[in-house]
């Protein structure tokens, strides 16, 4: 069976050269040339048909101003098309090795190791298991949302033409639609001309919860549930494995934009949206269910609630029995609808909450089994209700973020009013304060009058949210914010504080309720080592543990792999952080409390990032209870969510590693892991986190870091509403993780994901080590092999000759201090992880090889001309327009900005 009509190659060469048309329409016949001689020019050079880059430099730096914005469009909107051959390529792969049946990670593979297990252990797992992905409004997306909704448009195009026969006249047509698209995405603004506002980055997620996932997780359990089928000789129930959540709209952390009534907007939308997608639903589902209620008997229990339906929306119900007499499940639906219509409104008979929707759909499912449409309730009401259990009324609950230092300020603030010099208290004395004013019955500050009361702006805004906390959760339910995470957690008071100022705000009663998980982000070297002292302390505290049995004895903990990486470097940080998480582990066994997890990762690999189903499978067994959070963040989230084959691949591994997981986990709770590994690890890191110091503390690193990479022009970038830096100083410690990393990837100097990983290694063979141990590490431990394989990851896509121009822009002596100390440690990195990992190549993906052979040549043009702006002391405006416009290019080559 022939399943598509292309191939990338073809993808690639009709859309370049349908660019190169619309560019000579929309240019000129010179400009044209001028890109095609770059673009043959930085080929050549590639291809060892040139012996320099000179000829190459010289022709971009002879051109004009506007020339020169001319061609970094042209690259930069060839990127924004390859991206989608590329991204076609990938649903290909997904369908052939679908047909095939040599998929890997698939929901059959899964099932298949299940189906080996007896079914109470089965039935466990999946009780088990619940997978968080939880979507963030970091600044990391470069494009404009006009810019990928075009983009959007050109890919639908391209899967028509790869998927469906058509006749000549049909294909001419639609490429005649890609040609308006491509023309329009030229006339359009690539770089914006405002900052977004955090109302912006909250509709951003809210649409690919809307027009992807809500769509796609209905299919992923129908497969799930059809591949347990055929493996398990049972039937068991599938339960909810799935809960999306986001930050957007509600993570304050170094955001003054991110108000009260910013969240409040962005709970209203996604209840609407989702209640949109709810009526939608039920309206197609009218259109299945023409029964003809004289031929069945729909049941009493079917029949008590319609009656109730009828009771309690007489209007509506007179109008239902007009519009479908003797259709019993029409008009059913038609009250149901007509319920969802009055959530939130002034008029009563709306549903309390959305379990009363499934209720109402788990009644008609059990009314069509009554009456043998079994297949009816499998294709069209168990998907709706699926897409209930895991949407809820909220879309996806939101998690609300602040700083630590904010909660100690506003609480020393109100405080004063009442004699109380927090600000003065030992943490010991802080403790046993907070804990007593939580258990006590009456409140200790009035929220709405301490915000009246000559507070700072920063202390009245965090007692402003709380006071609003508990309004939104009557409002909207306390699923749709349930969530408190504390960046830069380091003593168990940063935890107690939240939970006070939630009691104070009556989001918190004990023992009866409690309204919010308090989540601890640790992140720092001092926090993740203190994990003991923090949590032990908090398990043993008599508010805390009333809080936990309230929450059912869940304990949510973040860890931060951004400023963790930033604050160590690459391998000290992924050490620490597995270290911290197998010790976390223990304190929540010793004290009898589930763990969840909550990975803080980005879209690099310095940042956490890197495949998903391999991060999980690669976690210590000793923490894999089944409930999993991590965020997804940026340009990752179009990636994996954009298209919906895509985002159903991509949830399809996440559940295969999380099911193998947990099964791995309860076969073998702890991990077998060698002490001469850990000692090997200890060792290396310990090293290899001294030398990353030692490079970030080297007199003049920041200077040269400002020098060398593009750092000032990404600053100004309106990519998200949060700044850059916390308190605006130049230095690596205040610098968020996001534009650290971004830098360095588009100077093509990655440091951030492979920088001390060799100095390490080396000191470990210099301390009577020896590679063959290495080689076995690599081979038997999934944690090593990710470590290793991820940074081979950045350092393939690190380009050293690239990296020396930016280098040749810092002061001479900077750029002889640092630039050969980080060409060493890369070419000693890259021999390394070769000779451990047995291979001939960094990497082991062959598409990634093709990827980078594909793009390289078309990024070089768009680096070298960044650098000599970057070079240019004076610049006129176009100038600095079409420098922006390089960083967005060079993101869009290199699919990554941190």
């Amino acid at each position: 069976m022939q399943l598509h009509n292309r191939d990338v190659r073809q993808d690639v060469r009709e859309l370049g050269a349908l660019l190169g048309d619309v560019l000579e329409d929309q240019t000129s016949r010179q400009a044209f040339e001028t890109v095609e001689s770059c673009r043959r020019a930085a080929i050549d050079y590639r291809a060892g048909e040139l012996e320099s880059r000179d000829s190459l430099i010289a022709e971009l730096e002879g051109l004009s101003p506007h020339q020169q914005r001319i061609v970094a469009r042209g690259f930069t909107s060839y990127f924004e098309l390859i991206n989608l051959a590329e991204e076609r390529e990938r649903v290909r792969s997904i369908r052939t090795e679908s047909q095939e049946g040599t998929l890997e990670d698939s929901l059959e593979t899964a099932a298949a190791e299940l189906g080996e297990e007896d079914i109470e252990t089965v039935q466990q797992v999946l009780e088990d298991v619940l997978i968080e992905p939880t979507f963030t409004a970091h600044p990391t997306e470069a494009r404009r949302k006009t810019v990928k909704s075009k983009l959007r448009a050109i890919s639908m195009a391209l899967e028509t033409l790869d998927e469906r026969l058509l006749t000549d006249k049909e294909s001419g047509q639609i490429w005649a639609d890609i040609d308006s698209e491509v023309t329009s995405l030229w006339q359009t603004p690539q770089v914006r001309n405002r900052q977004p506002e955090p109302e912006d980055e909250a509709r951003n997620v809210q649409w690919y919860l809307q027009n992807t996932l809500f769509d796609v997780v209905g299919e992923i359990y129908d497969e799930f549930a059809d591949a347990i089928d055929e493996e398990v000789a049972s039937d068991l129930d599938i339960p909810k494995l799935f809960e999306f959540r986001s930050w957007a709209g509600s993570d304050r952390d170094g955001n003054p934009y991110v108000t009260p009534d910013v969240t409040a907007t962005t709970l209203e939308r996604q209840r609407s949206v989702v209640l949109e997608r709810y009526r939608e639903q039920l309206k197609r589902l009218s259109g299945v269910l023409s029964q003809d209620g004289s031929r069945i008997d729909p049941g009493s229990e079917f029949q008590a609630a319609l009656e109730s339906d009828r009771e309690r929306l007489p209007g509506a119900a007179r109008t239902a029995a007009e519009r479908y007499p003797d259709e019993p499940y029409r008009q059913k639906l038609k009250l149901m609808r007509e319920r969802l219509d009055r959530v939130g409104d002034v008029r009563p008979g709306g549903y309390d909450d959305a379990e009363e929707l499934r209720a109402d759909l788990t009644t008609i499912a059990t009314s069509l089994r009554d009456n043998d449409a079994a297949s009816v309730v499998d294709a069209h009401v168990d998907p709706i209700r699926r897409q209930v259990a895991t949407f809820d009324f909220s879309l996806a609950s939101l998690d609300l973020r602040d700083h630590q230092q904010k909660h100690t300020d506003a609480i020393a603030e109100a405080l004063e009013s009442e004699g109380i010099d927090y600000h003065a208290l030992s943490e010991e004395e802080r403790t046993e304060l907070l804990t007593d004013a939580i258990l006590q019955d009456e409140p200790v500050i009035d929220l709405a009058d301490a915000v009246n009361d000559g507070l700072s702006e920063d202390s009245a805004r965090v007692l402003r949210l709380f006071d609003s906390l508990a309004d939104w959760q009557r409002e909207y339910g306390v699923e749709a914010i349930d969530t408190y995470c504390i960046s830069m957690t380091e003593e168990p008071s940063h935890v107690l504080e939240v939970l006070f100022l939630a009691d104070q705000a009556g989001v918190v009663s004990l023992p009866e309720h409690c309204g919010i998980d308090v989540v601890p982000l640790l992140e720092t070297e001092y926090a993740l080592s203190g994990a003991r002292r923090i949590m032990g302390s908090l398990f043993e505290n008599e508010a805390y543990v009333q809080a936990l049995e309230a929450r059912g004895r869940t304990q949510e903990i973040m860890l931060g792999y951004s400023d963790s990486n930033k604050e160590n470097g690459f391998l000290a940080a992924n050490w620490s952080l597995y270290k911290n998480q197998r010790r976390l582990g223990e304190i929540c066994d010793d004290h009898d409390v589930t763990m969840r997890l909550f990975h803080g990762r980005g879209g690099s690999i310095s940042r956490g990032g890197g495949p998903m189903n391999e991060a999980l499978l690669a976690l210590p067994n000793s923490t894999v209870t089944g409930q999993v959070k991590f965020t997804e963040q940026g340009e990752a989230i179009a990636e994996k969510y954009a298209n919906p084959r895509i985002a159903e691949r991509n949830i399809e591994q996440m559940l295969n590693a999380q099911l193998r997981a947990r099964l791995y986990a309860k076969d073998q709770p702890e991990d077998e892991i060698r002490e001469e590994w850990i000692e090997a690890m200890e060792t290396m890191a310990d090293v290899a986190r001294r030398e990353y110091r030692d490079l970030l503390e080297s007199d003049g690193f920041v200077r040269y870091f400002e020098q060398a990479t593009p750092i000032t022009v990404i600053e100004d970038l309106d990519l998200g509403s949060r700044p850059a830096s916390r308190s605006g100083e130049r230095t690596v410690e205040d610098l968020r993780a996001i534009p650290w990393v971004f830098s360095w990837t588009q100077s093509r100097c990655i440091l951030p994901g492979w920088y001390a990983i060799a100095t390490g290694i080396d000191a470990y063979l210099d301390d009577g080590g020896d590679v063959e141990t290495l080689q076995t590490m690599y081979e038997e431990w999934p944690f090593f092999r990710t470590t290793l394989d991820n940074a081979a990851l950045s350092l393939s896509r690190t380009e050293l000759e690239i990296a020396e121009q930016y280098a040749d822009l810092a002061d001479e002596d900077l750029r002889e201090q640092f630039f050969p100390r980080l060409t060493g440690e890369y070419e000693r990195a890259a021999d390394l992880i070769t000779e451990i990992g047995q291979r001939d190549q960094l990497h082991t993906r062959d598409w990634l090889g093709e990827n980078l052979e594909r793009r390289n040549p078309y990024v070089d043009p768009l680096n070298l001309l960044q650098t000599y702006l970057l070079d240019r002391t004076h610049r006129t405006d176009i100038e600095e327009r079409t420098l922006r416009l390089t960083v967005k290019g060079i993101a869009a080559g290199m699919k990554n900005t941190g």
